[in-house]
This record gives structure tokens, sequence and C-alpha cells, in this order.
């Protein structure tokens, strides 16, 4: 069998919006993949473009959105997208990186992260750790000091008001340069208060991980947890998961973001067992780089091999609307997930998370407490 098939996704989609899951809906959730900027909803992409008098304008198709219904349409055009090749990439990050246009200031930032935060406290997630990418606005001549304000703003609001704990990764973009990165690293030391982690995301197409060892180094000996995205069916994807198990930062990085595709190689697994590095998965995410049997037979080889698994939802507003709950029902539709391979998930997300233990035991306890009522009731 080839790639699935568009019609078949849509399919799924569907399959998901309808199922009426009081389990996964109930469950306190733990999400440590989910990119700020990926979660830019088109209404408020729209809102703030009429706010900052931008056009919205997309270089791929050559088209201005003139309305909410027009660059909506956009955003489904993003859909049926290709397996593998250039045009898959730049839809994907044309629409990405074009949608932070629309972010200029301080407040723009505080509304973004508090549209996710609102969504995720709706979704009963208790804590996130959501990447940012500063250079992705910083080279559009916006001051460090700007966005991170409006996070940390949202940061305090969300925790206060919504019940949603968070701390911030700062990603580098793989496919900008070294002394970019440590630039970067540099302006983002005053925040370190507010920054638990730096990892690698963006193109990573021959950009391996060893690329950026001196960053990597630096932010470990500072104190900072460190993560690394290695994206499915990419090239040297197995040989960039092996660094990021066994050599960054000098013995191996905290955290794995996908890699999914170490399923492929039973010594990658045992590798990433043994070193004890949790990964994060989207599933969403690789429906349209995976064959339908190998995905979910991938996410089972992983989470039977005893590696901590995190589920969540990449860029959910440009992943066909699909947040962590939709991810977490399409592990139960199409992988066979229980109830209690969905409590060791959750289970194992805060075992992976980098909050205090303070933190993790509060949710511990309120997911020990949710699963004992939910089996009383069953």
């Amino acid at each position: 069998m080839g790639p699935i098939p568009y019609e078949t996704l849509q399919e799924w989609k569907q399959q998901v919006n309808t199922l009426n899951d009081p389990f996964i809906s109930g469950i306190p959730k733990i999400e440590l993949h989910v990119h700020i900027e990926g979660t830019l909803t088109p209404e408020l992409r729209f809102k703030l473009a009429q706010r900052n008098n931008i056009h919205l304008h997309s270089k791929r198709l050559n088209k201005t959105f003139n309305t909410l219904d027009e660059l909506k349409e956009m955003y489904n055009l993003l859909q049926p997208r290709s397996i593998k090749g250039a045009n898959q990439i730049s839809a994907f990050f044309d629409a990405y990186y074009g949608g932070m246009e629309a972010l200029r200031t301080e407040s723009d930032f505080y509304e973004l992260a508090m549209d996710y935060f609102e969504k995720a406290a709706r979704m009963n997630v208790r804590y996130c750790e959501p990447f940012f990418d500063p250079q992705a606005h910083t080279r559009r001549g916006i001051e460090f000091e700007t966005f991170m304000k409006g996070f940390k703003r949202a940061q305090v609001d969300a925790e206060r008001d919504l019940n949603v704990k968070s701390q911030w990764i700062m990603c580098i973009l793989r496919d900008q340069s070294l002394e970019s990165a440590m630039e970067h690293y540099e302006a983002a030391l005053p925040y370190k208060n507010t920054i638990i982690g730096i990892g690698l995301d963006g193109n990573e197409y021959n950009r391996p991980p060893s690329i950026f060892e001196p960053l990597s180094l630096r932010a470990r000996n500072d104190g900072f947890k460190i993560t690394c995205h290695c994206d499915v069916t990419q090239k040297d994807t197995h040989e960039h998961i092996r660094q990021v198990a066994e050599c960054v930062g000098g013995s191996g990085a905290d955290r794995l973001d996908h890699g999914l595709d170490a399923a492929e190689r039973p010594e990658l697994a045992s590798l990433i067992k043994e070193k004890g590095v949790g990964v994060t998965l989207c599933p969403w995410a690789y429906v349209r780089h995976h064959k339908e049997e190998d995905l979910f037979k991938h996410v089972r080889t992983l989470f039977e091999a005893g590696i901590k698994v995190n589920v969540s939802s990449d860029s959910p507003a440009y992943v066909e609307d699909n947040w962590i709950e939709q991810n977490l029902k399409l592990l139960r539709l199409k992988a066979g997930f229980t109830d209690e391979e969905i409590e060791k998930v959750e289970l194992d997300s805060v075992e992976m998370c980098w909050a205090g233990e303070d933190v993790k035991r509060e949710i511990r306890e309120e997911i020990r407490r949710f699963c004992e009522k939910s089996t009383s009731e069953t």
C-alpha cells in the first residue's frame, strides 16, 4: 500500500470529530510538543492583521486574502499534501512563517499564547511546554523583549485563571547558522526564569543536530534542558535520532521530538530506552508521510518497547485543526489504545516533563483520581 489517500484522511477526521470519548476528553493531559506559532488560527490571524493594518499574502499561491473565508480556504489547501518533495515543504512553511507576519506587538503574542492556553484548558491540559521560534520574529524586526513579555504575561494569567501551568522552550531554526543560534541564545539568558529548555526545529534537510553542538553544550552547562526534532521520513533521520539520543549536549538530549522512525531500527529503540529519553509524538502530523500500516505500527513499537511517549499536537492550526484531544482519539481509533494505555501515556508524560516535583505530584494524583472514578463508573 502507498500513502494514505486524502479521502481516507477526511474519513478519519470525521470519525475523530464525532467520537464521544469521555475518558480521552476528561483525563488530565500534558502537552510537550506544540509550536505556539502553529496554533495561530485563521480567525486570530485575520483579527491581528486587521488590527495591525497588514495585508495577508501567500507568495506560494500569489494570492492576497481579503476576507476570513479566503484565509480559511488557504488553510484548507494545506490538506492534500504529498508525502515528499519541495511542494509539501513550501506549502507548510509558507503558511507557518507567513502567519507570523500578523504578530507585531506584545499584545499580539499575548493573545496568541492565551488563545492556545484557553483551548488547552478546555481539553483538560494541566501542564504544557510550548515551543517558540525567536529567529522567525527577530528577522522581521521584532525585539526579543516584545514576544517574551507577551509570552510571560500569558503564562502567569493562564496559571492563575485557567489552571494551566507552563514553561517555554526556545527553538533554534535548523536552516539558520550556528552564529545566529548563539546570538539568540545570549538574548534568551535574561529570561531564564521563563525558558526551561532549548530545542531545534525548522527545516532539517541536510542539517544534523551535530551542527549545533556548541549551543547544546553551552545550554546544558547553563542548566537548560535540551530537546531536538527528528522528522519522520526525513533524509538521514535515523542518524539524526542517534545523535540526539547519544551525543547531543555531550551525552544525549533530555527528549526527542518526533523520532517515530526509530521504530524501524531496533538498535535505536533500544538506545532511546536505555538512555531514558522521552519521545514526543504527534500522529496527525505524520499521516501524509507514512503508510497507514507503518505509522500506527511504529507508534505501537515505541510504546511497547517501554519508551516513555507523550502525545501532542505539533502545529494544530496547520494540521487540519487537530489538537491534542484529536491526536489521542486517532490513536484510539487506528492503534487501538485502551484507557489503561492512554493513562500510561499521560503518566509517562508527567515523568518526561520538566515541571518541578510538586507540580508532577499534583498532576499524577489528579490523573489517578480521574482514572479510579472512570473505572468505578463503568
